[in-house]
C-alpha cells in the first residue's frame, strides 16, 4: 500500500481572513464579538484574535441571522439562544447547497 500523506488543516485563523472570507469588515466581527457570546476567538500573546473552524462557524451563524435574513441583534441573540446547534445546522446546510449550485452552474457554462 502506498503511503498517504495526511493533509494538514489550519487549526486557527486571523480575523482578517474570517473578514476575507465573508466580505466584511473586521470591525464588524471585533463588533459581534462583544454583542454575541458564542463569539470567543482565543488571543496570543501580542493580543491578536486566532479564530477555529467552531469561532467561524458562529460568525457565519451570525452574519447569515444579520446580513442575509434581517434580524436585529436582539432577535439573532434571541434565536441563538433557543437552539444554536438547530441554527448552526441551518446555515451549515445553506452554504452546502450554494457551493452545490455554484458547481453545477459552472458545469452548465462548460458543457455550453
Amino acid at each position: 500500500m502506498p503511503y498517504k500523506e495526511k493533509e494538514i488543516q489550519k487549526k486557527y485563523f486571523t480575523i482578517g481572513e474570517v473578514a476575507d472570507e465573508l466580505g466584511v469588515a473586521t470591525s464588524l466581527i471585533r463588533f459581534w464579538e462583544g454583542e454575541f457570546d458564542i463569539i470567543k476567538p482565543k488571543k496570543n500573546r501580542k493580543g491578536n484574535r486566532q479564530f477555529t473552524q467552531d469561532d467561524i462557524r458562529n460568525v457565519k451563524l451570525i452574519y447569515y441571522l444579520v446580513k442575509e435574513k434581517g434580524f436585529t441583534l436582539q432577535g439573532a441573540r434571541d434565536f441563538i439562544k433557543n437552539d444554536v446547534e438547530a441554527a448552526t445546522n441551518k446555515v451549515e446546510l445553506i452554504e452546502s447547497l450554494k457551493r452545490v449550485r455554484t458547481f453545477l452552474e459552472t458545469l452548465k457554462k462548460e458543457l455550453d
